[in-house]
């Protein structure tokens, strides 16, 4: 029976990015050899490639940077919902049938498979209200299987800003391909870069005892 999941796509130089978005890239500046006993690599990416967390300083001039947001919300019970292929925006009824005794933190899976190869620029989002409901039930922590919890093609991120306002935390461009609705333990834990507006994670689910 299995009891992990792993939904960190792969980040690699193919990951796919928000048009503009620096991608990621990799170059070796030690090679083990004659009078060197390693391999060392540089990378080169936005904090927003692959399955990541967003701080507050990435929707708020005034935010903190993702090295000083508590680590508390990113650990611990977590229910994940489908709203599998319902369009551009995931309204409250889309996962009416999993709002009854919401844990802190709900993961939306939004695609049947999520696209890996190319950036999806119709991407699937939370509509305000969505995300409004999800704050009014409790919920802490939301995430998504799309790169945004806004469309791609917005300039007010209206989501970003419920959460902003309610305090939520966010996790985005998560792999749940493979994961049935229900409850699980995620672990999800963002790097302490100190002035980062954003972190890669390596996100995991665990099922419940």
């Amino acid at each position: 029976m299995k009891t992990l999941w792993d939904i960190s796509p792969p980040v690699h130089a193919g990951a796919p990015v928000f048009p503009g978005d620096t991608a990621y890239t990799q170059q070796w500046v030690a090679s083990i050899g004659p009078g060197c006993p390693v391999n060392v690599s540089a990378i080169t990416l936005s904090p927003h490639v692959g399955a990541h967390a967003d701080a507050p300083l990435h929707y708020d001039p005034n935010g903190l940077p993702i090295g000083e947001v508590p680590l508390d919300t990113f650990i611990g019970p977590c229910r994940v919902i489908h709203a599998i292929g319902v369009g551009a925006l995931v309204m409250p009824g889309h996962i009416a049938h999993g709002m009854a005794d919401l844990p802190p933190r709900v993961l939306v899976r939004t695609y049947a498979r999520m696209p890996q190869s190319t950036f999806d620029i119709a991407l699937p989002a939370f509509a305000p209200e969505t995300v409004e409901l999800l704050a009014d039930r409790g919920v802490q922590l939301i995430g998504i299987d799309s790169a945004s919890i806004d469309p791609a093609s917005s300039k007010t991120l209206d989501s970003h800003q419920v959460i902003r306002r309610r305090g939520l935390r966010v996790l985005e461009n998560l792999l749940l391909d493979d994961v049935p609705e229900g409850d699980y333990e995620l672990i999800a834990l963002p790097l302490k870069l100190t002035t980062a507006d954003a972190s890669p994670v390596r996100a995991v689910l665990h099922s419940l005892p």
